[in-house]
């Protein structure tokens, strides 16, 4: 058909036509506008369009125009491709009835069904192959002619160009997608990786897990399940979760959680109904799908990632996001597993630490307290044992003296335990009756500058216990490491409070060391430690032969008027 018998009119409505739904990028307008052209062009009352399914046996979907909702729904079921319209399904070519109900296949209509006499029918062939058909019923005014007939086959062959470009494009926009989606998985997991070099405490790095996976696969609820015992453990959660969910222990025997966990794979779940072979139990109540992954490393069970629904959509999670979701949770497992071990051996150490110093205290009592004690017993039994008066006035001099000596030794335990002028007056008294100890006990002269913006005394603008306290410490155990450790006898401190901070550095000109070397005790764990739970910086700069530098920056959080009266009692359970 070349449309030579075609009236001026209806070709210049096939070119406008055409040229409207060829630039037509969304299938369903396309075939919208088809269907009203098709009416336009031929006079028809009804117009339809069937579109096969994949075997091309039957119709999948049945789109019309003409007919009122009503009618629609009192008709029923749509068509499937039987009679008249299967015909075109079996012979994909032109057909034209005057009558519908003299052709051999046709076998009528069902109840409610509006009254139909004429036909025209073309197929849509794309690249050749059958895509669907073009329904015409009920010419206005007589029968359809040879001209109608050329009409529909040009419209048809537009229709067939037209959903070429949107299927085309519709491709190209899914392809663009997925690929924005694999960038994002990209950049999510780039984050994730990072955070291995710059991130190891586990309640910041399980924060940006659970963040990131949610909206890498854009989630309604995203979980995170570490392993802890024989159970999982709800570690982190994020999105429309309850306020009580991280905490919650799940059995990982017998379930679908369990076996996710244990083989290292994938699932996803598009029907929820068994929620107890999932193994979630109440925490999934409310979802409708959802996909686990399993966390790994080095062949070790981590946990489980667990998305539970989309956030704007009912879709099911598809194999695009399982992809991303497992090149994410590799990355995750790395960080958490980094993170994990790094805050088990700051634990143990601390640990360590403690008991080592719990030993020094020992050894400190032993050695001198209890043989000072010991040396007392000795002297008055021996004088009770001589009898008399004169015996007895000597062994109470040397007991008395005895005691005196106790009792100070034990007052530098205590005071090196917590010095009561750190409650009752302030830092800088206590550190300057501090620098005179290390003097008297060691011999070494303390050069200090202390310019704090605080007053001495309980009713002062005092820094907050834990900062006061992690000053202190820290100086204390610099200047003990110099006494023990630097052979010299003169050592600086320095304390300044300036644009909202403490600079803190101490420093001598002894010995030094080598600060990548192991030391035993507490040392400089324990200044590393105290520092970073106030919120601070540390720094250790020596060499051997080169002195040695300790510098710390603490935020300078002072009380306000309110907390001062209690800020000795909070202070003693520092």
């Amino acid at each position: 058909m070349d449309g030579r018998g075609l009236d001026e009119q209806r070709l210049r409505l096939l070119l406008e036509v055409g040229t409207s739904i060829v630039a037509e990028l969304d299938s369903e307008a396309v075939l919208q506008r088809v269907l009203e052209a098709g009416r336009e062009l031929t006079g028809a009352r009804y117009a339809a369009v069937g579109i096969l399914d994949q075997d091309r046996k039957e119709l999948d979907r049945f789109l019309t125009v003409g007919v009122d909702e009503a009618t629609r729904r009192a008709i029923g079921e749509l068509p499937r491709g039987g009679g008249i319209l299967g015909e075109l399904i079996r012979h994909p070519e032109p057909l034209r009835l005057n009558d519908i109900s003299q052709h051999p296949r046709s076998y009528g209509f069902p109840p409610e069904h509006p009254p139909m006499t004429t036909f025209l029918g073309a197929p849509i062939l794309v690249r050749g192959e059958a895509w669907g058909n073009i329904y015409l019923t009920e010419k206005q005014g007589g029968e359809f002619d040879e001209a109608d007939e050329q009409a529909l086959l040009i419209l048809a062959r537009w229709v067939a160009i037209a959903m070429e470009n949107a299927h085309l494009y519709e491709d190209i926009d899914a392809r663009r997608s997925e690929l924005e989606r694999a960038v994002s998985g990209l950049e999510a997991t780039v984050a994730i990786t990072r955070a291995v070099g710059g991130e190891t405490d586990l309640s910041r790095v399980l924060e940006l897990v659970v963040k990131r996976g949610r909206a890498l696969v854009d989630a309604r609820q995203f979980l995170v399940l570490l392993v802890e015992d024989a159970e999982l453990v709800v570690a982190a959660a994020a999105g429309e979760t309850r306020d009580d969910l991280v905490g919650t222990r799940l059995s990982s025997s017998q379930n679908a959680l369990g076996e996710v966990l244990r083989g290292g794979h994938a699932e996803r779940l598009s029907e929820m109904s068994n929620r107890m072979r999932l193994g979630l139990g109440d925490l999934a109540n409310d979802a409708t799908v959802a996909m686990l992954v399993s966390l790994s490393f080095h062949g070790r069970p981590v946990g489980v990632l667990i998305a539970l629904d989309r956030y704007d959509s009912s879709a099911a999670f598809s194999a695009e996001d399982e992809r991303l979701m497992r090149a994410f949770a590799g990355s995750a497992a790395t960080v958490l597993a980094t993170a994990q071990t790094v805050e088990a051996e700051q634990l143990r150490m601390s640990i360590q630490s403690a008991d080592q110093e719990r030993s020094r205290w020992a050894r400190e009592l032993h050695d001198e307290t209890l043989q000072g004690l010991g040396a007392l017993q000795v002297i008055l039994t021996t004088a009770l044992n001589q009898g008399g008066p004169e015996p007895l006035r000597v062994a109470a001099e040397q007991a008395v003296a005895q005691l005196e000596t106790q009792i100070a030794e034990l007052q530098g335990l205590i005071t090196e335990l917590r010095p009561a002028a750190l409650d009752d007056i302030g830092l800088e008294p206590a550190l300057r009756s501090l620098f005179e100890r290390t003097l008297e006990a060691h011999g070494v002269t303390v050069a200090c500058e202390i310019d704090l913006d605080v007053e001495s005394g309980r009713t002062a603008n005092r820094l907050e216990p834990e900062i006061e306290s992690t000053v202190y410490r820290l100086v204390q155990e610099a200047l003990s490491n110099t006494a023990k450790h630097a052979d010299t006898d003169r050592a600086s401190v320095g304390i300044v409070e300036q644009d909202g901070q403490i600079v803190i550095e101490i420093r001598d000109e002894g010995q030094g060391f080598d600060p990548a070397k192991p030391r035993r005790g507490f040392g400089l764990l324990g200044m590393r430690e105290r520092v970073e739970l106030a919120g601070g910086t540390l720094e250790i700069d020596s060499s051997p032969s080169a002195g040695a530098r300790v510098a710390a920056t603490l935020p300078a959080r002072h009380l306000d008027s309110a907390d001062e009266e209690s800020a000795p009692q909070r202070a003693g359970a520092a």
